[in-house]
């Protein structure tokens, strides 16, 4: 299917995969076949040789390297790739345009999504990567760079399966596996008709890669049975059908769960989409310990009718992300303001505890198959939120709410400029184009800067917030208000920050929002 290249490292031989087709001859078709093409400039039908990149980092370890977008510059690039690092290892290159992260398409993906992708990838990531000057003359010939990369899989590389199975009182877990003859690590699915595995999503012959966290081709057939045996009442596996198994291993791409499609899941994340009432979203965000001892950021009591409930907010969800973010590392104030800064709406990741118990056993992070909220349900910002007391802080929010601007690169690039009181931090709007996209986006000329592709930028400097806009590509996503009621908000915090909901226990804090 495909070339192999062989180089060396440090730490010894590295094998690059090249994913380039080889054309067989017809004699039949003669010169009319439409592959043959006839020219005396060899390098323009030169075809475009992505390579496949599987990197696997050890706990505590970096990959090794920047994924960046430059100005003048198309696609995501990679850059400061460590010497000798995991990245290197791998075959990545300096200046190499990323197409695909874990099977999935990348390229016209905006900056930010890309590098979640890559950061719920866990210890073990599959990048599909292009040299930066094949990338750049593969643009100017108008060249599909996702019709090649979908050319060179083919047709046989379906999306593994990531299937829970709850045994049955009667028939059990209705599966069992036997070895591939002759080849070590690798296992067949046997199913009961009907029984649980089947109704779970594994179907019969499929090829078993992946057992409650393990890899089976680590595996003999008697440590598998054992397994098998202390499962309890369920199994969580990663199957695939044995015509796509053979393609991945020719290719060598590697069969993760970041890749499958979920079936039978018991839990999954949860994305919901609030737009504020009258008097705010109408739930308590609270930080509680559990009995583990580990404090998670908790939603409590759903206020009747409130845009938290008709959301589909659940009592005792722990919150993961705030517009995209995550809250892992934040402290409790910070989750707090990032809800309030973020104007009329807001979008929030949950999950219940179970859930994050679930994912943590299996090794897995709990955003991996999370559901869109904005799919299945449609929030009414004009229904009033349940009556509760609105603290001074909701009620300066009524009339100095942040404003969020997304812009696209247009033909005077953003359409507007960034001034600063010199060796001061902060920034804000100083000069808006007429007709560019900052205008139509709803920036005005004065307007202070508060985030700048959901990164606080309040604390940094001029150079600092021109290099985060920057690094965003094409895509630009921009919080920011009027200067006037910056200030009013600005004062009112300090002075009702006394008065917010919470209690100055280290281990419990709870704010109203």
């Amino acid at each position: 299917m495909g070339k192999r290249h062989s180089m060396r490292s440090s730490t010894g031989l590295v094998e690059i995969i090249g994913l380039t087709e080889k054309f067989k001859f017809n004699p039949k078709e003669g010169i009319d076949n439409p592959v043959m093409v006839i020219t005396d400039d060899a390098d323009s039908v030169s075809t475009p040789s992505p390579r496949l990149c599987v990197l696997k980092r050890e706990e505590g370890e970096s990959y090794g390297f920047h994924l960046r977008v430059e100005k003048g510059r198309q696609g995501h690039i990679i850059r400061n790739v460590v010497l000798g690092g995991v990245a290197s290892r791998s075959g990545l290159q300096d200046g190499d345009r990323l197409l695909e992260v874990n099977n999935s398409y990348v390229d016209d993906v905006p900056h930010p999504e890309v590098a979640r992708k890559i950061k719920l990838s866990g210890h073990q990531l599959c990048l599909l990567v292009l040299n930066g000057e094949e990338y750049e003359r593969a643009l100017s010939r108008g060249q599909d760079l996702r019709a090649l990369t979908r050319a060179q899989k083919g047709e046989g590389c379906k999306p593994p399966r990531f299937c829970h199975i709850t045994r049955d009182p009667v028939s059990g877990l209705g599966i069992n596996f036997t070895p591939v003859e002759g080849e070590k690590g690798r296992f067949s699915v046997n199913l009961v008709a009907g029984g649980a595995a089947e109704k779970a999503g594994v179907r019969k012959g499929d090829r078993l890669v992946w057992m409650d966290g393990a890899t089976v081709s680590d595996l003999t057939h008697s440590a598998l049975s054992r397994m098998m045996k202390k499962c309890g009442s369920s199994i969580t596996i990663l199957v695939t059908d044995s015509e796509s198994e053979q393609n991945y291993i020719r290719q060598r791409i590697p069969i993760l769960p970041t890749i499958a499609v979920p079936h039978n899941l018991p839990y999954r994340a949860r994305k919901l989409h609030l737009v504020s009432g009258s008097e705010g979203y109408g739930f308590l965000l609270r930080l509680e310990k559990a009995p583990s001892g580990r404090n998670f950021h908790v939603l409590r009591e759903m206020h009747s009718g409130s845009p938290a409930e008709r959301a589909g907010m659940k009592d005792g969800d722990l919150l993961l992300e705030v517009n995209g973010e995550s809250v892992e590392s934040l402290k409790h104030e910070e989750i707090v303001d990032r809800v309030r800064l973020s104007g009329q709406q807001v979008s929030l990741t949950t999950i219940t505890l179970q859930g994050l118990e679930f994912y943590t056993k299996l090794g897995l992070s709990p955003l991996l198959f999370c559901e869109d909220d904005a799919d299945e349900r449609v929030t009414e910002s004009s229904t009033p939120a349940a009556a509760a007391e609105p603290s001074p802080q909701e009620e300066t929010d009524a009339t100095c709410k942040p404003r969020l601007c997304s812009l696209g690169k247009g033909p005077l690039g953003f359409g507007f400029n960034l001034g600063c009181v010199p060796h001061t931090p902060g920034t804000f709007i100083s000069q808006v184009a007429f007709g560019g996209a900052g205008q139509s986006a709803g920036l005005r000329v004065g307007d202070v800067v508060m985030e700048v592709n959901g990164q606080n930028v309040e604390e940094k400097y001029l150079e600092d917030v021109i290099m985060l806009v920057k690094d965003g590509g094409h895509f630009l996503s921009l919080q920011v208000m009027d200067k006037a009621d910056y200030n009013k908000l600005k004062k009112t915090d300090t002075l009702t920050r006394d008065n917010t909901d919470s209690e100055e226990d280290e281990n419990y804090e709870i704010s109203c929002l």
